[in-house]
């Protein structure tokens, strides 16, 4: 059973004491591995932060089947409200007072951002975090770090690919959020269509405590775009695919990675207005029959019904944080009983072809030195109405 400690809403799976093994294994017990994670449990992007208790349900399942080489995975997560001064605040707790071995999965580029100088200093791995942010994915920068989403470079080339492709004579545009997240995907535009970008591309920007969309999406319609891209996150998503439905625009919408669930942005947005959206993805969706039969969603289904009773299996978020989480014990039996700060770190990059069960056919998690991204391909479906249609191979930046 999870706990919520208020007024800091932290969520620990385990309330163990205990000190490290080693001056170089913090965190680590012969009974129990500390793991840290901060989310946005509540705030303005409250609905990606469901990843987390993803995260949190499917490390219960595996300290009920005993753990991890008889260790039990002490995961703490953390809310920070997408509130980057309290995301440090949260890592400074994680580091110094709970202990923690390293952090998994935390979520949200401003917050990685904001704790990143911290971490490096503290020597604290940051593994698989869950931002697509192109400076991440610098091995030299980030030497501790890995990442679990696509880039958001790579993610925005293969949309400007395809809609060069698709709308070769089009006006495109974009509505973003005014930081890495949504800059990411701006550039990536730029560099694909070089001296044609200003002459093609309506790029407007929103703030993430915005209260709505509503004047951006006017705004981009008045540019005669044929085609949207909406780079942020699952509100201003769904309040984007409304305005532009209410205001009689018919664009073909494309959607980035972190909005692309159907719980979290294609219903509030209304299933029927949504129908044609393209979005990239790596992962199966829990609601298209297709992968019913199935074993990596045959015991999706399960664990949701044991664990996460109520949920929404409709939401991408839970599917995807039961992913990150598979991947995490994944990393820990790799690491077998060094579980140092140094091993973590390179066995994270050491993956080779691992296939998770609730990835797309053709996605796996290969890792190295040099390239410290768990995901460098995604491939493209439409919303039909009812259900994702998959109409592309394995993209990635270098496709054409």
């Amino acid at each position: 059973m999870l706990k919520f400690f208020k007024p800091a809403f932290a969520l620990s799976l385990l309330a163990l004491g205990s000190s490290a093994l080693a001056a170089d294994a913090p965190g680590v017990t012969p009974s129990e591995i500390k793991v840290g994670g901060i989310f946005p449990f509540s705030g303005p992007a409250s609905s990606i932060g469901l990843v987390g208790r993803g995260i949190l349900a499917y490390v219960q399942s595996v300290n009920d089947r005993g753990g991890i080489n008889g260790r039990k995975i002490n995961y703490i997560a953390y809310d920070d409200a997408y509130s980057p001064p309290k995301a440090v605040e949260h890592a400074r707790k994680l580091v110094e007072s709970d202990e923690i071995a390293f952090m998994f999965s935390q979520l949200g580029t401003p917050a990685n951002t904001a704790v990143a100088k911290y971490l490096i200093s503290k020597r604290v791995p940051t593994i698989a975090i869950v931002s697509g942010s192109n400076k991440f994915t610098d091995v030299t920068d980030f030497p501790l770090t890995t990442t679990s989403l696509v880039s958001f470079d790579t993610e925005g080339k293969i949309y400007a690919k395809f809609l060069t492709k698709t709308l070769p004579k089009a006006k495109y545009a974009i509505l973003y959020q005014n930081d890495d997240l949504g800059k990411d995907y701006v550039n990536a535009f730029k560099a694909i269509l070089k001296n044609d970008f200003d002459k093609k591309v309506t790029a407007i920007s929103y703030e993430i405590n915005d209260p709505t969309v509503d004047s951006q999406v006017v705004t981009l319609k008045s540019s005669g775009a044929e085609a949207l891209l909406v780079a942020g996150t699952p509100k201003f998503a769904a309040q984007a695919i409304r305005k532009a439905a209410e205001i009689g625009w018919q664009p073909t919408i494309l959607l980035n990675y972190p909005s692309a669930s159907v719980g979290a942005t294609l219903k509030p947005a209304g299933l029927e207005r949504s129908t044609g959206v393209i979005v990239g993805t790596i992962v199966m969706d829990a609601t298209d029959a297709q992968w019913d039969s199935t074993d990596g969603m045959k015991n999706y289904r399960a664990f949701i019904d044991k664990y996460m009773t109520g949920a929404d299996i409709a939401d991408g978020n839970y599917l995807f944080g039961y992913t990150q989480a598979m991947l995490l014990e994944h990393l820990i039996k790799q690491c077998g009983n060094d579980l140092s700060r140094e091993n973590i770190v390179k066995q994270a990059k050491s993956l080779k072809n691992v296939a998770l069960p609730t990835l797309l056919p053709g996605i796996s998690v290969t890792t190295s030195d040099k390239i410290n991204m768990n995901y460098t391909q995604m491939r493209l479906q439409r919303w039909t109405g009812t259900r994702w249609d998959l109409f592309s191979e394995v993209l990635d930046a270098s496709s054409e």
